[in-house]
């Protein structure tokens, strides 16, 4: 990134941000051509302002003055009625300006809240979208932050500065012009500061973009570390690692805090120094314009429009110090929003995509190479078929590719070579959905939601009756725990669940799939930290389950895969050995010394002496 970033950088971001955003601004054309028919209308009812005071002072007060060109009509009305005109005239103008302003800030800030809004919906979708990939790169803290915090900066900016500072340019315009009409040789003695006032704000606002930028940065890596240990709580406590994380969040809060106060700093000083060329400019028009009285050549009520012109048509230079840290943020928000909008899904529809039919399931890796990015692969040209119906275990160390399998059939990623085929057909032909929805899966560690149980358990299939959802839960062994529940089916779960111990959760994820009535089944390390109790109830719920369903086991408990119809034992990104339990132990190869390692009876063994078992 440049040292240095102009703020006159900052409003074409804006306007790269805006141009992003046009398709949303163009579904509230009508309101927002109202808005500006009523910024222009409340424009000119300002410009109005000072001149009912006009002819108070040329007429009334300083009767002996020059009259200039005054409308010959107010030459043939007597002071006290012309006094009184012009205080109704006051009245009348600012009451009709104020209610023009109502409207038009009502009205933009309305289409910019409703535009944003949209947005925001339409971000979210789309980080959904984007593969895994992306998602094990991206940090969970940094997205939220763009997703809500960089939206709202957005949003803050046009309703706070952005359409402000437009009817304040609009307002100055005209006030600029009517100073010429009146009086060109004190119009240009007014705009003399406009040159210093333009390197200082381009000088200043430079660092207080590139202060902004930081700041969302790091607001960023403090959303992380917040997301990072709320997520962990459990592990923090046991392990007593509160004042560790504790002082990593306060160090990165005290880096926001040190960004902040420069920021406020830079804008503090920008708006200090605006107010002092807004003084040099005032007191130059004062000096002059009053000689010019003197001379005859402009009358007391001019040098008061020329005055009052002058002090608001400085505002927008004003407000423009004030609302450039605002742009600045804004604008660097605007680039995090509009970057993450651009990410392309790497795992997308194709265009020839169609929905996938009514799967039988039958299931081929055809020759498969896959890769994490730059990281040795972790299959080389891998074949591996399950006929529909049939019921399959994955066994093989940790990080041998037995989940990732999974994720290649879910299409969570593509493979860089070869394919992966259902019921002889490219899963690619597929849409993503059609294709997802016809697999269901039971994870080691399934995420439950803040709700009831109807709901949690009808995730599976949103069209689900109560009554299926109680079918399911019964398959899944969890119906009698529910009902034990003070509410029932109608009891709202702690946030991930926390309110049930991990075999109930699991059984809830069962359910969850049973209602889902899919012909492929994925279970993946089902019973992992389970008590042998909780174990039972959950295999036999599995074992239901898998039913008529082509069902693939990844597990590392032998004791588990010696009730598939056939195993696959994976290791050097293949498939090394293939058969049901009988077949691999009378082979007497790698599966049969695992398996005589651990013991028959021995579900749990330490993780290292599996892996030794594999890599001797």
């Amino acid at each position: 990134m440049r040292r240095r970033q102009k703020l006159r950088e900052s409003l074409p971001i804006l306007g790269r941000v805006f141009g992003r955003l046009s398709p949303y601004v163009r579904r509230e054309r009508p309101l927002l051509a109202g808005s500006f028919a009523a910024l222009f209308a409340g424009t000119v009812l300002q410009l109005l302002e000072p001149w009912p005071l006009k002819f108070v002072f040329d007429r009334i007060i300083a009767t002996d003055a020059p009259t200039g060109d005054s409308p010959s009509w107010i030459d043939s009305v007597d002071s006290m009625t012309l006094l009184t005109l012009a205080a109704v005239a006051m009245v009348v103008i600012t009451a009709l300006r104020a209610l023009a302003d109502y409207f038009n800030r009502v009205g933009l800030a309305l289409a910019g809240n409703r535009v944003l809004t949209q947005v925001r919906n339409d971000l979210y979708c789309h980080v959904q979208s984007l593969s895994l990939a992306f998602h094990s790169r991206a940090r969970s803290g940094d997205l939220v932050v763009r997703l809500i915090g960089d939206v709202t900066q957005i949003r803050e900016c046009v309703v706070t500065a952005l359409l402000p500072m437009l009817a304040n340019i609009l307002i100055l315009v005209g006030m600029v012009a009517i100073m010429f009409v009146l009086e060109w040789r004190l119009a240009l003695v007014a705009l003399a500061v406009i040159p210093l006032f333009g390197l200082t704000t381009i000088r200043l606002s430079s660092r207080i973009h590139q202060v902004a930028r930081k700041q969302r940065e790091r607001q960023g890596a403090l959303a992380s570390a917040a997301a990072e240990s709320m997520g962990a709580m459990k592990v923090i406590q046991t392990l007593s690692l509160e004042d560790s994380f504790s002082r990593h969040f306060s160090s990165e809060s005290k880096r926001d805090l040190k960004e902040s106060v420069k920021g406020s700093r830079l804008s503090a000083r920008l708006e200090r120094t605006v107010d002092v060329l807004v003084a040099l400019g005032s007191a130059l028009v004062l000096w002059y314009g009053a000689r010019l009285v003197l001379m005859g050549r402009l009358t007391p009520g001019d040098l008061l429009v020329f005055l009052t012109y002058l002090k608001r048509a400085f505002r927008p230079a004003r407000d423009f110090a004030k609302y450039a840290g605002r742009i600045s943020k804004a604008a660097a928000a605007g680039e995090r929003v509009v970057d993450l909008l651009g990410r392309e899904p790497e795992v997308r529809d194709l265009p020839t995509a169609v929905p996938a039919p009514s799967l039988q399931g039958a299931i081929r890796f055809e020759d498969v190479q896959f890769r994490y990015e730059e990281q040795k692969p972790v299959f080389d040209h891998l074949d591996l078929e399950v006929p529909a119906g049939k019921f399959v275990a994955l066994v093989g160390p940790s990080g041998i590719g037995k989940s990732t399998l999974i994720s290649l059939l879910l299409r969570l990623y593509d493979p860089q070579a070869g394919r992966v085929l259902i019921d002889g057909h490219d899963i690619r032909d597929f849409t993503l959905n059609s294709l997802r929805s016809q697999v269901s899966v039971v994870l080691q560690d399934n995420l439950l939601f803040a709700a009831n149980l109807w709901e949690n358990i009808g995730h599976g299939a949103s069209d689900a009756s109560h009554q299926e959802i109680e079918a399911a839960a019964r398959l899944a062994n969890a119906d009698e725990f529910i009902e034990a529940l003070p509410d029932g089916y109608d009891t709202v779960l702690g946030e991930r669940g926390v309110t049930l111990s991990h075999g109930q959760r699991q059984r809830i994820a069962i359910a969850r799939a049973a209602v889902r009535r899919s012909p492929i089944l994925v279970l993946d390390e089902p019973s992992t930290g389970l008590d042998r109790e909780s174990e039972n109830a959950v295999m036999e719920a599995l074992q239901r389950l898998a039913t008529d369903r082509t069902t693939i086991l990844v597990t590392h408990d032998l004791a588990q895969a010696e009730r598939a119809e056939e195993i696959f034992l994976l290791g050097g990104g293949r498939v090394i050995e293939r058969g049901d339990h009988h077949e691999l132990m009378n082979i007497r190869g790698r599966y049969e010394s695992l398996y005589q390692l651990r013991g028959t009876a021995q579900h749990h063994p330490p993780r290292g002496s599996e892996d030794h078992a594999f890599t001797s």
